[in-house]
């Protein structure tokens, strides 16, 4: 970094596996303002991205084939985090109300597609209807910080 420049605020998305949610904002606010933001997504109990994920936001244009599952130790009280976001009702009954390092704690509670039971239609219908409802915020947060 030259003298002078400025580390972006870190943002974090926290879910409780990091295989859906996290993973799809961390991916809509890189699109809109990575320019602006270091976007992360980590889970408390890390698993694999579902599937169904992938597949979803493939159909909106993200290739989430670089991604994968992170924990959240790797990550708090070990940098700064200017916004933690917490996108599931789990990680918010598990998550600290204080965490050394993190600035301003959010809560954005969006249902959890995976579980959601059905046929593949109805599945992916779910995963479609959450991804947009993250999409949906994220734009709307940014317009609230300009």
């Amino acid at each position: 970094m030259d003298e002078g420049e400025q580390a972006k605020p870190v943002v974090l998305f926290l879910c409780t596996g990091n295989t859906a949610r996290s993973q799809m904002a961390e991916a809509f606010l890189k699109k809109y303002a990575g320019e602006r933001f270091e976007v992360h997504s980590a889970g408390y109990e890390p698993r694999p991205i579902n599937p169904y994920t992938i597949r979803v936001m493939e159909e909106a244009g993200f290739d989430l084939s670089g991604q994968y599952a992170k924990g959240v130790r790797d990550f708090l009280g070990k940098r700064d985090i200017r916004y933690l976001i917490i996108v599931c009702g789990q990680a918010e009954k598990t998550c600290p109300k204080v965490f050394p390092g993190v600035l301003t704690r959010l809560f954005w509670p969006f249902e959890d597609p995976a579980a959601h039971s059905g046929t593949e239609a109805e599945k992916l219908a779910k995963f479609r209807e959450i991804r947009d409802q993250i999409d949906g915020r994220i734009q709307a947060w940014l317009e609230e910080l300009d």
